[in-house]
């Protein structure tokens, strides 16, 4: 219902600030800027929605590999002490557990191509178990704030760009991206927790999110005593490493309970051609709101009142620069990323506004494309509170970002 009023403001804030600045400031070109724009997202929508075919049909099929294999089910074992209490509605040693536990991981290593495939099938999984088919689920919440919160342990998209953009130190902002992006997650889990009545100081959950700790501090540490071009290959070769490892070992797991591994594929792999055409109409809808709030100048006029009210509020403003990444990260992932590259273009990479707003793009994941994404595939139309407790990390991830940026580079 909230996605479906904010669809809905979208369109009708940016018609009022179109036709003010029609009427007002005679400009004639902001209708057609609109409607191209509409036009520009819905071929974008289609397009994302036909490239992750491809994709959607090569990983489903490992999964379903896998899940015959009996790999996802011990993978659900194992996830199961942390799992039973983030997600008490999912029954003991459902297989949905190892494919949230694969998709989680995939997006901590920063493997998007991998983890959108798993997400989904986790999604199908998980409305399996739905009572209420048009509702969005407890389980199907938590799990899709966390995936909106973008806990990445490793932002190596963002170091390349920064190394392109020419900065000194790509890396320098490894550290506050991990610190901003494990607040956004950690907020999250938390509104999600408090919404379903989710004891958090539960003895599993404490030595699960100890541990997750400690582990980014290690790796804080070990990746600050790299050199850059350093941490760039040790990264990528250990993520690839390990996903060619778990494609092999679905493989070897399929051939030792002797099933029909091809064939197995072929099925697997006709389900995520399915879910790829079912989120066509999901994306469209989202993007073509978004393009045309862009359009009409209605994100411009927001960032310029929001600069008026701290600069009369006595505050420094110099945090304001990088606003438009982060109202752009929510709506659009691409847009954010543009926002990024153009903020590093016009200011420079190692400025504040330049580090700030790959800090920002680091701190959380795209809330509404994931909604349109994992909802769209598998139907549902109430999205309860997922979307303001996802915007609450994202807003909790922004204030984290401003906070680490003034803390490590003024």
């Amino acid at each position: 219902m909230v996605l479906n009023y904010i669809w809905i403001a979208f369109f009708l804030i940016a018609f009022v600030v179109a036709l003010c600045k029609l009427v007002i400031g005679g400009d004639t070109e902001v209708f057609t800027q609109i409607i191209n724009a509409s036009f520009a997202s819905a071929k974008t929508g289609f397009e994302i929605s036909l490239g992750l075919t491809g994709i959607l049909s090569l990983w489903l099929g490992i999964m379903k590999i896998g899940e015959k294999g009996g790999v996802i089910q011990s993978f659900a074992r194992l996830a199961a002490p942390v799992f039973s209490k983030l997600f008490p509605g999912i029954p003991k040693d459902h297989p949905v557990t190892g494919s949230i536990f694969m998709n989680l991981s995939a997006n901590l290593l920063g493997l998007d191509n991998a983890a959108t495939p798993m997400g989904l099938k986790a999604m199908q999984q998980l409305q399996e178990l739905n009572a209420e088919k048009d509702s969005a689920s407890n389980p199907m919440i938590m799990f899709l704030c966390i995936n909106a919160s973008g806990l990445t342990l490793i932002p190596i998209t963002i170091m390349m760009y920064r190394a392109q953009m020419g900065a000194a130190n790509p890396s320098d902002i490894f550290l506050p991206i991990m610190l901003a992006t494990f607040t956004s997650t950690l907020v999250a889990i938390l509104a999600v927790c408090i919404k379903q009545r989710i004891n958090i100081l539960q003895r599993n959950l404490l030595l699960f999110f100890g541990g997750l700790a400690l582990f980014i501090g290690g790796l804080v540490w070990l990746f600050n005593s790299l050199e850059q071009e350093q941490v760039s290959l040790y990264s990528t070769l250990f993520a690839n490493t390990l996903l060619f490892t778990i494609i092999c070992g679905f493989i070897i797991s399929g051939i030792r309970k002797k099933i029909n591994v091809y064939d197995t594929f072929i099925e697997g792999a006709k389900e995520g051609f399915k879910t790829a055409v079912t989120i066509i109409p999901y994306l469209i809808a989202v993007l073509v709101a978004i393009g045309i709030f862009r359009a009409s100048g209605a994100m411009d006029f927001l960032i310029d009142g929001i600069r008026m009210g701290v600069s009369a509020a006595g505050l420094d403003t110099k945090f304001v620069e990088g606003l438009p990444t982060m109202l752009m990260k929510p709506l659009s992932g691409s847009g954010a990323r543009g926002m990024m590259l153009d903020a590093m273009n016009t200011y420079g990479a190692d400025s504040f506004v330049g580090r700030l707003s790959s800090i920002v793009q680091g701190s959380s994941d795209t809330t509404f494309y994931v909604v349109a994404l994992y909802y769209g595939s598998v139907g549902i139309r109430n999205t309860r509170y997922t979307v303001q407790c996802s915007l609450l990390a994202d807003l909790a991830g922004a204030i984290a970002a401003v906070a680490m940026t003034y803390l490590f580079f003024t």
